[in-house]
């Protein structure tokens, strides 16, 4: 079974990247990048497989789950039997959800089996992982999830911190967030400039 990224972003931002290459790392670069635009497809070459046509295009869509937060069910181990991958919408979240993920991808794939991993939005690479783990026989329950992050900021002779807020579902590993730490680097980079 694959694990596919449905990129649904018209541009190639440092913070779509970094979500990218997390995930990437997260399945040993076992992973596929489709919607590929063809300016892209070079540098995330480098973190796994690249095909430019949608999912739809390449599979039938009776045989793959889309991660879909409006899904009524939730994903478990029994639904990835006899099924060829689990698509991820590679699209940035939206603060509350807009729903895009239903009308930019499950729409076009009808017929396939649409889940949720939870009643939150979780980012992508966090979707990845989450997939990945009941990919590998671990129930969603009993993987742990902290919704939303608070990154402190240390200003420099400053009294008071400065705080960045991530609203989105973060899995937790040996008591980490899942999150990409260049990320973190580089939204407390851009918060000071």
């Amino acid at each position: 079974m694959e694990i596919i990224i449905e990129n649904l972003e018209n541009e190639l931002s440092k913070w779509l990247y970094y979500e990218y290459e997390n995930a990437s790392k997260i399945t040993g670069k076992n992973i596929v990048f489709t919607n590929v635009p063809s300016g892209w497809v070079k540098v995330l070459s480098k973190l796994g497989k690249v095909v430019q046509s949608h999912v739809w295009e390449i599979f039938d869509p009776k045989d793959i789950i889309i991660l879909d937060p409006q899904a009524e069910l939730r994903l478990c181990y029994e639904d990835m039997v006899n099924k060829k991958a689990v698509v991820i919408g590679g699209i940035l979240g939206d603060n509350p959800p807009q729903g895009r993920t239903s009308k930019m991808l499950s729409s076009y794939a009808k017929g396939a089996l649409l889940r949720n991993i939870g009643v939150w939005q979780f980012p992508i690479d966090g979707a990845v992982y989450v997939s990945y783990m009941v990919m590998n026989g671990k129930k969603l329950e009993d993987i742990p999830v902290k919704r939303g992050l608070r990154i402190k900021i240390k200003l420099e002779k400053q009294p008071y911190h400065h705080y960045i807020v991530l609203p989105y579902a973060y899995p937790i590993e040996n008591g980490r967030p899942v999150i990409s730490h260049k990320l973190i680097k580089y939204l407390i980079k851009r918060s000071l400039e």
